[in-house]
């Protein structure tokens, strides 16, 4: 679709490119970048590695490509609006190649309000042959404003056929259809948990969880080890958790689970769950999700979290 855009000289100036973690954003809008920035694709926009664009592309210092994101050695995790204004400046100039200027902004939703609205500007004017793309997994942070300046493009989680194909070059082919249950279908993240050693993480936050649930662990106790761990990563497999609870508490004959391997000692959670208290939990763990990258007191947080999980199962 991209190509056959850029074939009509009908490409759009700003792309907002959403989608869950691990499907490939990022990959995607690395391809298309250096696609446009090669001055000899072939006729699907593969570039064709061999010229001097490409060469620099490879080295990572082609001139016509700038991203932004936060300040890894700032004091927070914010895109500043100092940066949105340098790239505004850079913008203003013509590309050095001759061919398009590529600016990626990721992860678009860490702008603060000023950098969102100092980059408004940029998205209302844009220079002829410039591209904005701006990557997020939360458009709906995004001011209202930013986002209907820019073309969506969603990435979409693929299909399970696919993504067990595409894992099992990589993994075991029953450990692929594990993983990629355990990532939401997300193949990168399911790759990411693989290699990255995060089942045995995910086995001692889930044996803390049910020791918890089952009243033979102290709650404050469980969030000290827990305080190891990060919230992005914590609360995923929680709300997970959560999720299969609820689909066993519903009194389905056969509820579709995404933590099979726990199965049974889920089943002897759901059975002291209130479902209502059940469903207001999930929701206070989501909450804390959309607050990733805020400034939290990670230890009060679990702490919160596992007392009133001690209290849900408690009656």
């Amino acid at each position: 679709m991209l190509c056959a855009a850029r074939a009509v000289n009908r490409f759009p100036h700003a792309l907002l490119i959403t989608g869950p973690r691990g499907v490939g954003k990022r990959r995607l809008v690395a391809r298309l970048a250096h696609s446009l920035l090669c001055q000899a694709t072939d006729g699907v926009g593969t570039p064709c590695g061999q010229c001097h664009d490409c060469d620099l592309w490879a080295a990572g210092n082609h001139p016509d490509y700038s991203d932004i994101g936060p300040d890894p050695e700032g004091p927070s995790d914010e895109i500043r609006v100092d940066s949105v204004r340098r790239l505004a400046e850079s913008d203003a100039l013509t590309a050095h190649r001759g061919g398009y200027k590529v600016i990626v902004i990721d992860p678009a939703q860490r702008m603060n309000t000023a950098a969102a609205n100092s980059l408004l500007k940029t998205l209302e004017e844009p220079s002829p042959g410039t591209l904005l793309c701006l990557v997020c997994e939360q458009p709906s942070q995004l001011p209202a404003t930013v986002r209907s300046r820019c073309q969506l493009l969603p990435v979409p989680v693929p299909r399970v056929d696919e993504a067990v194909a595409w894992l099992s070059r990589e993994l075991p082919a029953s450990d692929a259809e594990k993983l990629l249950s355990l990532a939401g279908g997300a193949p990168l993240r399911a790759l990411e948990v693989a290699q990255s050693g995060q089942l045995a993480v995910r086995d001692e936050i889930f044996n803390g969880f049910a020791a918890v649930g089952h009243g033979t662990c102290d709650p404050i106790a469980a969030a000290a080890r827990w305080n190891q761990h990060e919230p992005a990563i914590l609360l995923g497999w929680l709300s997970g958790w959560m999720g299969d609870l609820l689909r066993l508490a519903s009194g389905h004959p056969k509820p579709r689970l995404i933590n099979t391997d726990k199965s049974d000692v889920l089943r002897s959670l759901a059975g002291r769950m209130d479902p209502g208290a059940g469903h207001i939990y999930l929701k206070d763990i989501l909450r804390a999700k959309a607050a990733e990258g805020a400034t939290l007191n990670r230890l009060l947080l679990y702490e919160s979290l596992l007392v009133a999980w001690r209290r849900i199962t408690s009656h």
